[in-house]
């Protein structure tokens, strides 16, 4: 972390400084729990809990200065050390834009450079991320996000892991809004900017798909006129951010889409027997380089590409490029995530988020891995889909049936549509299961499950299939009483 004192940070985020001017925090956290010796501890408001409440415990656990919007006393009456501002979430990120621009000052100084490469899109962020970042900590010093730290807290939390010696620094983009990716935008200021699809995810909460492309856009709007704008040419929605750019643009495509020779393709792609891509990854002005990857389902041909491209971009060779690709796995848990049980069923679980696009991805999948085995679809509720939900969790029901699998297991009332959909196209009887909650999906499970079988898991995040996935995975004599997460259906 680039080390700001107390009263540095005062003049930052325009705060009011309770504390010594010199006291200097080597680490910031937003969770009380995680704090150490030195840290600042951000107590801003949550959706369930106030952050001020538990100032006390961060100080105990080693915090040293709070960044927070109110004056807190402990028990004798005396304040905490403090920055007091009006907004702890804005004051985190106009210290993570501070922090960008030395670091960025720092190296310029010394003739090195540091790169920003922003990555956004409805679906596959977090493996996109993971994927590129491999490519780059293997050529220098990389910082990446933890997990999917996206927002408006998490990507200063990225931030805040930096130093003078960073040479990439990789941001992943989310948004609920328009603006807010522009926001994040101008707080790191990218170079390399990455748009992967635009998807029906969040549409509810956007106002519809028109809506998410212009605030996936905002992006590529905000890189320089020396940076470059790497687009899914796949996407038609994306291809189209090519004319909202003054940066140079840079696509990919598994489909070869038309382009003036500025794109990243993967030729000859096929899956294996265990359903990992293979494909020839071809660049710009540089040999083609085989790719075996050892990520599951031919939808992650696009993240593949995509974090192809962005290394390309940031002047990493094809053929260091092919390889790494090559040799990562999966880093983020949840994310088609395989097992095998001893007695031969096979776990995929697929439940760290869900949209209509990915939901689809995921069961083309399930179909093409079950040839010749028993295969069983988990299937929980996709959110913030606002009016579209009943007809996308319709066509999903639709597509189970369509794609013959052997067994639809439906969890939630959230996703019932899904269930009578799967019914009216002609499944039914037991092929087709509805349950209330994740404690009565596990007893059909526990009961029904036989060797061979093949098992995709797959919902929102806060519905909680993941837990039920992780349950169903653990060998006999530990499932019975690991009931984690069940209470979230």
């Amino acid at each position: 972390m680039i080390a700001f004192t107390a009263a540095e940070i005062a003049e930052i985020t325009n705060g009011r400084l309770l504390a010594d001017p010199e006291i200097t925090p080597g680490s910031v956290v937003t969770d009380s729990r995680e704090a150490i010796n030195g840290s600042l501890y951000v107590a801003k408001p949550g959706e369930y809990a106030d952050g001020h409440e538990f100032m006390a415990s961060a100080f105990e656990r080693g915090a040293v200065l709070a960044l927070s919007e109110r004056d807190v006393t402990d028990a004798a009456g005396q304040s905490y050390p403090a920055v007091v501002v009006d907004d702890a979430v804005l004051a985190m990120g106009a210290l993570a834009a501070e922090a960008v621009r030395r670091i960025r000052a720092r190296r310029e100084a010394a003739g090195e450079e540091l790169t920003v490469i922003g990555i956004t899109g409805s679906a596959g962020k977090t493996t996109t991320k993971d994927l590129l970042a491999g490519i780059l900590s293997s050529e220098a010093n990389t910082v990446a996000p933890q997990g999917s730290y996206n927002g408006e807290v998490g990507v200063p939390l990225t931030v805040f892991q930096a130093g003078f010696d960073t040479r990439f620094l990789v941001i992943e983009m989310g948004a609920t809004g328009i603006g807010h990716i522009r926001y994040l935008s101008e707080m790191v200021r990218p170079e390399i900017g990455v748009v992967l699809g635009v998807g029906t995810a969040h549409a509810g909460e956007f106002g519809g798909v028109e809506n998410i492309a212009a605030a996936k856009g905002e992006l590529v709007e905000a890189l320089p006129i020396t940076g470059t704008a790497v687009l899914n040419l796949d996407d038609p929605r994306v291809a189209a951010m090519a004319g909202r750019t003054s940066a140079a643009v840079f696509g990919f495509s598994s489909r070869n889409a038309a382009s003036d020779g500025s794109v990243a393709r993967a030729l000859h792609l096929d899956t294996n027997a265990a359903g990992h891509p293979e494909f020839d990854l071809a660049l710009p002005g540089e040999e083609p380089v085989h790719v075996s990857s050892r990520l599951i389902g031919e939808h992650h041909v696009a993240n593949l590409l995509a974090a192809a491209a962005a290394a390309h971009a940031a002047g990493i060779p094809a053929a260091r490029i092919g390889a790494s690709l090559s040799t990562q796995s999966a880093a983020s848990r949840w994310r088609m995530e395989r097992t095998e049980r001893a007695d031969g069923v096979t776990i995929i679980n697929d439940a760290y988020n869900a949209n209509p696009e990915s939901m689809r991805a995921a069961l083309r999948t399930l179909a093409d891995l079950g040839r010749g085995r028993r295969t069983w679809a988990v299937l929980g509720a996709m959110l913030e889909l606002g009016d579209e939900s009943i007809r996308e969790h319709t066509a999903v029901g639709t597509q189970v049936v369509r794609l013959n699998i052997s067994r639809l297991l439906v969890v939630g009332r959230e996703a019932r549509a899904l269930y009578v959909s799967a019914i009216q196209e002609g499944s039914w009887g037991e092929e087709c299961i509805f349950a209330e909650t994740a404690e009565e999906a596990f007893d059909v499970l526990e009961a029904e499950l036989e060797p061979g079988d093949l098992v995709l898991f797959k919902s929102s995040n806060s519905i909680g299939l993941r837990h039920l996935g992780d349950r169903i995975a653990l060998p006999r004599q530990n499932r019975a009483n690991a009931n984690e997460g069940s209470e979230l259906l």
